[in-house]
Protein backbone atom coordinates (compact mmCIF):
# COMPACT_ATOMS: atom_id res chain seq x y z
CA UNK A 1 0.00 0.00 0.00
CA UNK A 2 2.67 2.28 0.87
CA UNK A 3 4.33 2.30 -2.78
CA UNK A 4 0.89 2.68 -4.44
CA UNK A 5 0.38 6.18 -2.44
CA UNK A 6 3.11 7.94 -3.82
CA UNK A 7 1.94 6.72 -7.77
CA UNK A 8 -1.65 7.93 -6.77
CA UNK A 9 -0.45 10.94 -5.73
CA UNK A 10 1.56 11.58 -8.88
CA UNK A 11 -1.19 10.28 -11.06
CA UNK A 12 -3.89 13.06 -8.94
CA UNK A 13 -0.81 15.67 -9.77
CA UNK A 14 -0.56 14.95 -13.15
CA UNK A 15 -4.27 14.67 -13.66
CA UNK A 16 -4.37 18.11 -12.07
CA UNK A 17 -1.83 19.50 -13.98
CA UNK A 18 -3.91 18.27 -17.21
CA UNK A 19 -6.86 19.84 -15.81
CA UNK A 20 -5.28 23.87 -15.60
CA UNK A 21 -3.37 23.26 -18.65
CA UNK A 22 -6.64 22.72 -20.55
CA UNK A 23 -8.59 25.26 -18.62
CA UNK A 24 -5.91 28.25 -19.11
CA UNK A 25 -5.59 26.81 -23.21
CA UNK A 26 -9.25 27.51 -23.37
CA UNK A 27 -8.67 31.11 -21.44
CA UNK A 28 -9.50 33.20 -24.49
CA UNK A 29 -9.24 36.91 -23.10
CA UNK A 30 -12.12 39.68 -25.00
CA UNK A 31 -9.05 41.67 -25.83
CA UNK A 32 -6.76 39.03 -27.99
CA UNK A 33 -4.86 41.88 -29.40
CA UNK A 34 -3.30 42.09 -32.57
CA UNK A 35 -2.77 39.04 -34.69
CA UNK A 36 0.63 37.29 -34.25
CA UNK A 37 0.92 37.34 -38.00
CA UNK A 38 0.31 41.03 -38.41
CA UNK A 39 2.48 43.04 -39.38
CA UNK A 40 2.73 47.21 -39.31
CA UNK A 41 2.23 48.09 -42.63
CA UNK A 42 5.48 50.36 -44.21
CA UNK A 43 3.25 52.33 -47.08
CA UNK A 44 1.01 53.95 -44.76
CA UNK A 45 2.01 54.90 -41.01
CA UNK A 46 -0.06 56.49 -38.13
CA UNK A 47 1.01 60.19 -37.80
CA UNK A 48 -1.04 61.69 -35.36
CA UNK A 49 -4.03 60.44 -33.11
CA UNK A 50 -6.06 63.34 -31.42
CA UNK A 51 -9.18 62.84 -28.89
CA UNK A 52 -11.63 65.53 -28.64
CA UNK A 53 -15.65 66.41 -27.74
CA UNK A 54 -16.14 67.97 -31.53
CA UNK A 55 -14.84 67.39 -35.29
CA UNK A 56 -14.42 70.07 -37.81
CA UNK A 57 -15.70 69.53 -41.20
CA UNK A 58 -12.13 67.92 -42.12
CA UNK A 59 -12.56 65.33 -39.31
CA UNK A 60 -9.53 67.12 -37.04
CA UNK A 61 -10.67 67.31 -33.56
CA UNK A 62 -11.84 71.02 -33.05
CA UNK A 63 -9.71 71.14 -29.22
CA UNK A 64 -7.47 68.57 -28.50
CA UNK A 65 -7.76 66.91 -25.10
CA UNK A 66 -7.42 64.14 -22.85
CA UNK A 67 -10.39 64.54 -20.37
CA UNK A 68 -14.08 63.96 -20.85
CA UNK A 69 -17.19 63.95 -19.12
CA UNK A 70 -19.38 60.35 -19.04
CA UNK A 71 -21.79 62.05 -21.36
CA UNK A 72 -19.36 63.22 -23.77
CA UNK A 73 -18.75 61.79 -27.15
CA UNK A 74 -15.34 61.19 -27.71
CA UNK A 75 -13.70 61.45 -31.09
CA UNK A 76 -10.49 60.27 -32.66
CA UNK A 77 -9.01 61.89 -35.68
CA UNK A 78 -6.62 59.88 -36.90
CA UNK A 79 -4.03 61.05 -39.70
CA UNK A 80 -1.83 58.48 -41.77
CA UNK A 81 0.47 59.55 -44.40
CA UNK A 82 1.18 57.23 -47.49
CA UNK A 83 -0.24 55.59 -49.28
CA UNK A 84 -2.09 51.93 -50.82
CA UNK A 85 -5.25 50.51 -52.66
CA UNK A 86 -6.68 49.42 -49.04
CA UNK A 87 -5.85 49.53 -45.73
CA UNK A 88 -8.37 47.96 -42.57
CA UNK A 89 -8.34 50.65 -39.92
CA UNK A 90 -9.22 49.46 -36.60
CA UNK A 91 -9.33 51.35 -33.25
CA UNK A 92 -10.05 49.43 -30.16
CA UNK A 93 -11.68 51.30 -27.30
CA UNK A 94 -10.05 50.07 -24.06
CA UNK A 95 -11.51 50.77 -20.18
CA UNK A 96 -8.86 50.25 -17.29
CA UNK A 97 -5.96 48.60 -20.16
CA UNK A 98 -8.45 45.39 -20.16
CA UNK A 99 -12.22 45.78 -20.93
CA UNK A 100 -13.28 46.57 -24.99
CA UNK A 101 -15.86 48.86 -24.94
CA UNK A 102 -15.88 49.51 -28.59
CA UNK A 103 -14.03 48.01 -31.47
CA UNK A 104 -14.54 49.08 -34.90
CA UNK A 105 -13.32 49.22 -38.47
CA UNK A 106 -13.03 51.41 -41.61
CA UNK A 107 -11.55 50.56 -45.32
CA UNK A 108 -9.48 53.47 -46.49
CA UNK A 109 -7.34 53.97 -49.56
CA UNK A 110 -4.74 56.84 -48.77
CA UNK A 111 -3.10 58.72 -50.62
CA UNK A 112 -0.91 61.31 -49.26
CA UNK A 113 -2.54 62.86 -45.58
CA UNK A 114 -5.33 61.64 -45.06
CA UNK A 115 -7.53 62.43 -41.79
CA UNK A 116 -9.96 59.30 -40.62
CA UNK A 117 -12.58 59.83 -37.52
CA UNK A 118 -13.90 56.82 -35.20
CA UNK A 119 -16.21 57.87 -31.68
CA UNK A 120 -17.25 56.32 -28.92
CA UNK A 121 -20.23 56.82 -26.31
CA UNK A 122 -23.07 55.30 -24.45
CA UNK A 123 -26.53 56.11 -23.88
CA UNK A 124 -26.00 55.84 -20.40
CA UNK A 125 -22.85 57.27 -19.92
CA UNK A 126 -18.90 55.88 -20.17
CA UNK A 127 -17.86 54.69 -16.37
CA UNK A 128 -15.30 57.13 -14.92
CA UNK A 129 -11.51 55.81 -15.43
CA UNK A 130 -8.75 55.66 -17.54
CA UNK A 131 -9.05 54.57 -21.32
CA UNK A 132 -6.91 54.34 -24.43
CA UNK A 133 -8.15 53.96 -27.71
CA UNK A 134 -5.39 51.80 -29.97
CA UNK A 135 -5.79 52.02 -33.71
CA UNK A 136 -4.39 49.10 -35.76
CA UNK A 137 -3.51 48.99 -39.62
CA UNK A 138 -4.40 45.78 -41.13
CA UNK A 139 -3.91 43.92 -37.59
CA UNK A 140 -0.91 45.54 -36.55
CA UNK A 141 -0.67 48.35 -34.13
CA UNK A 142 -0.21 51.45 -35.20
CA UNK A 143 -0.38 53.74 -32.17
CA UNK A 144 -1.95 54.23 -29.06
CA UNK A 145 -4.01 57.57 -26.97
CA UNK A 146 -5.03 57.04 -23.84
CA UNK A 147 -7.29 59.33 -21.78
CA UNK A 148 -9.86 59.81 -18.78
CA UNK A 149 -13.49 59.71 -17.90
CA UNK A 150 -14.10 61.89 -14.71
Amino acid sequence: MCLQQPRLLAVCCLGLMAVLVGCRAGDRSANPGPSPSATLRTDVTVTDISLGRALETNRRVAQPREDFAPADTVYASIVTEGSARRVLMTARWTYESSEVVSESSLAIAPSGVTVSEFHVSRPEGLPRGRYQVEILLDGASAGKRGFSVQ
